[in-house]
């Protein structure tokens, strides 16, 4: 029997594996919603405010409120789930 035809008779299916992976990804992500629901502006990169050209005069990021952080996505939905 030739290496090829071996390996190939041997294989398994990789579905239950991937759908471990996939099932621990998720569970990661509801663990890092749960301990930092916050994550970094997305247009500010987290500092609030925005200078302007010359540098010298700044204003505050219409999109975070000045804040330099929003929701997360999952814990929006875990906050919109948890309402009723």
């Amino acid at each position: 029997m030739t290496p090829l035809i071996a390996a190939t008779a041997t294989s398994t299916d990789a579905t239950p594996a991937l759908l471990a992976i996939g099932l621990l990804i998720a569970a990661g992500y509801v663990v890092a919603c749960w301990i930092w629901p916050f994550r970094a502006c997305t247009r500010c990169h987290g500092t609030g405010k925005f200078r302007s050209p010359s540098g010298r005069t700044w204003r505050y990021c219409n999109r975070c409120s000045g804040k330099g952080a929003q929701l997360r996505h999952g814990r929006r939905l875990w906050n919109a789930l948890n309402k009723h």
